[in-house]
């Protein structure tokens, strides 16, 4: 298949790359195959308004971007049959890296390609590209994996078979299968574990988890939401990089950037109209990155018969950055409460956990 072209914007500016086989990153995953695209690419360029004051795109944009290509070839590949007509839903992010910062002004290439379908949920891997266009200068910037889900346009609690794939090799099946095993036991792991809520101190003390923990209440308006009325995945993973930004930024007073984001689980479903309250706070510190845990909580105002849910939740890891773009050390967090200190301790295991496997990945190389 023919590269796919850039669509230009009013302005001549490209804004939107045409769906279809991506290239570089994107063609070198190995997915399934079958008679529907397996894989497309999008492309935006960066404004002003996508990055923060030192020029680095946020975060959320980019967790924002990935998502909407996530459910384009999720949606296309779940409708790919005849039969009833759905909308693949967002249900879980699995750990993004963020590898390389992206600046106003370059050009992000989000290729995505689906990988597994289980009988009701689809994985989608995303490869995130910025360019310079300028000098023609590329990088990778993100990866991740998504998992999602068709739920019915007629129906929207009814959840719809997935059509089939046809995999390359044996092997990718087999794998795909221990990957959906593994994010479903997390995923309900972590739903009966964030139970708690993000309470508001007075006169906190710095660096503390109360002077540094912020919340941001949005009403859910049609254009956050799908077509089933219900808001994007990608809506809610922007907001929540918001706040989480908010933390860092308090806790260290300097620029920030997100570091890494561990796997976010969406819940259940948030329908318009509805007062979502994202609130952060600091969890772990180490020498040079903060871990942040963000939740997401969902108000029905209008609906008598439903009381306040969770939604989503993840934990997000930034860093401190001097205005030439060095990493800074980061401010060391003092835990006061028991429930802090646990929470401490059990990010500091996290952080060592992910460390080992990083360090386990170099070696072998060397």
């Amino acid at each position: 298949m023919a590269r796919p072209g850039l669509i230009h914007s009013p302005r001549g500016l490209p804004d939107t790359c045409a769906l279809g086989r991506p290239p570089a990153a994107a063609a070198s995953m190995s997915g399934p195959t079958g008679e529907t695209p397996s894989a497309i690419q999008i492309c935006r360029i960066m404004r002003p308004d996508d990055a923060n004051v030192a020029g680095n795109v946020h975060g959320g944009t980019i967790l924002k971007m990935i998502e909407e290509a996530g459910v384009i070839i999720s949606t296309r590949h779940c409708n790919s049959q005849n039969g009833e007509r759905c909308v693949a839903v967002l249900a879980r992010v699995e750990r993004t890296d963020f590898l390389s910062p992206m600046c106003i002004g370059e050009v992000a290439h989000v290729s995505a390609e689906i990988t597994y379908a289980s009988k009701h949920s689809v994985e989608v891997q995303v490869h995130v590209m910025s360019e310079n266009i300028l000098t023609g200068t590329k990088k990778l910037t993100n990866k991740a994996a998504l998992w999602y889900v068709p739920l019915s346009l007629k129906n929207v609690d009814k959840v719809l078979e997935v059509p089939p794939v046809v995999y390359s090799r044996q092997e990718q099946e087999e794998e795909g299968r221990r990957r959906y095993e593994a994010q479903k036991l997390e995923r309900m792991e972590t739903k009966w574990r964030n139970g708690d809520i993000v309470q508001p101190s007075l006169n906190p003390e710095p660096n503390t988890v109360s002077y540094s923990q912020s919340s941001l209440i949005h009403l859910v308006g049609p254009s956050d939401c799908t077509l089933h009325g219900f808001v994007h995945g990608g809506v809610t993973m922007k907001l929540m990089d918001e706040v989480a930004g908010i933390v860092a930024a308090r806790h260290c007073k300097t620029n920030i950037v997100t570091a890494s984001v561990d796997a976010i689980n969406f819940h259940d479903k948030i329908r318009k109209g509805c007062v979502i309250t994202i609130s952060g706070r600091m969890t772990f510190t180490s020498n040079k990155s903060m871990e942040i845990e963000v939740l997401v909580d969902a108000d029905p105002v209008v609906d008598n018969t439903q009381r306040h849910y969770r939604a989503a939740s993840a934990f997000f890891t930034y860093v401190s950055l001097s205005q030439d773009g060095r990493s800074l050390p980061v401010p060391q967090l003092l835990p006061e409460t028991e429930d802090e200190k646990k929470r401490f301790e059990e990010g500091k295991g996290r952080y060592l956990q992910m460390k080992a496997k990083r360090q386990g990945q170099v070696e072998p190389q060397a």
